[in-house]
């Protein structure tokens, strides 16, 4: 390894994981790290199975209560985590095979599977979404007005592709630029120009994916909760009978329940986000300090936990998703119910005719 390359621990991974880099710019192995390994890429293929499949309903309930024309970034978040774990068990898939990389084709393996880069596209999209996502309900709950001038359908299909756009040239500019194949092994994110480009993009990283996503979090929730809370005193003070009252009420509380979702997948965000981002800044600062094996791969499994757990909050809280999944549930259960009750139909139903032709 060249003596001024810089590992971005945070960004991507090797497919040779037993092979540590040392501050003198060499590489050590690791008795524990192989072990690992093994087990995050089993436990990371599991999160991305029990992932791509819940997602796949929530994608599925969304359409069928046609939430995704009404919640369309939301939709499109959904998509994104839907990727994601699909993304997660093709790459660990491939990384167990042990690929001796060479030639054009191993150059292109490093670069979209063993970099995880095709994983971060749609990682780093979602994060993008999200902020979306926060700022479209800012606008509609805290700001009504300006949501009928700006809140236009072209506006929000705009939003949603540019997410998967400036993800996927972020990342691909990023990867070309600092990974490379030596010895059949993919260093992914590993090559830099300088330290000074390597921290200059930590920092960039930083505060773009989490000092102003958490900062966006908190001055937009806090803002909407105080109008909801506001709002609801109003109503109840207003409060009689009427249809207009009653349609503003169930409104109101649709319009809340979204929040409470968007709130807790925000707060689950920053709780899975945070040990990675602290790993990164502290190796960062000091190439000297090393990071426990233990602690790095556990800030990795909350990452990718993150992408597999948020299908099970849109499931036990956005209302009209939890309808359409519990009317599945209920579905199957009376079609099978129908199954058993129409096997003894047609032995009695015989039965019976056979007793009124003896009476014929």
């Amino acid at each position: 390894m060249p003596e001024d390359s810089f590992s971005a621990i945070f960004a991507g991974a090797t497919t040779n994981t037993d092979n540590v880099l040392s501050s003198d710019g060499s590489t050590m192995t690791s008795s524990s790290s192989r072990g690992a390994v093994f087990y995050l890429q089993y436990a990371v293929i599991v999160i991305g199975i029990v992932g791509a499949v819940a997602n796949a309903l929530i994608l599925y309930a969304m359409v069928a209560s046609k939430e995704h024309k009404k919640q369309l970034l939301i939709f499109n978040q959904n998509l994104f985590d839907l990727c994601s774990c699909l993304l997660l068990i093709v790459v660990y898939t491939v990384k167990f095979s042990n690929i001796y990389l060479t030639g054009t084709l191993g150059y292109w393996l490093c670069m979209i599977i063993f970099s995880d880069s095709c994983l971060w596209v749609s990682i780093s999209g979602s994060t993008i979404n999200l902020m979306s996502i926060t700022i479209e309900r800012y606008i509609k709950v805290v700001h009504p007005g300006w949501s009928k001038k700006l809140l236009h359908k072209w506006v929000k299909y705009t939003a949603a592709a540019f997410a998967w756009v400036a993800s996927f040239a972020y990342n691909m500019a990023l990867v070309f630029s600092t990974s490379t194949v030596i010895d059949g092994a993919c260093y992914g994110y590993w090559i830099w120009k300088s330290r000074t480009a390597a921290l200059i993009h930590v920092v960039w990283n930083f505060a773009s994916f989490y000092v102003v996503v958490i900062f966006m979090f908190v001055f937009c929730y806090a803002k909407i909760l105080i109008v909801i809370r506001h709002q609801a005193r109003v109503m109840a003070s207003h409060s009689g009978p009427g249809s207009s009252t009653c349609q503003q009420t169930q409104s109101n509380q649709i319009q809340s329940n979204v929040i409470k979702t968007m709130i807790l997948v925000s707060a689950f965000y920053v709780i899975s986000w945070s040990p990675n981002y602290i790993i990164y800044i502290a190796i960062s600062i000091n190439a000297d300090l090393v990071i426990d094996d233990i602690a790095y791969y556990v800030g990795m499994f909350l990452t990718f936990f993150y992408i597999g757990a948020n299908p099970f909050i849109y499931a036990f809280n956005f209302s009209p998703v939890r309808r359409v999944l519990v009317g599945l549930v209920c579905w199957n259960k009376s079609v099978q119910a129908g199954n058993s009750v129409d096997t003894p139909v047609a032995p009695a139903g015989t039965a019976a005719s056979h007793t009124t032709n003896q009476h014929k």
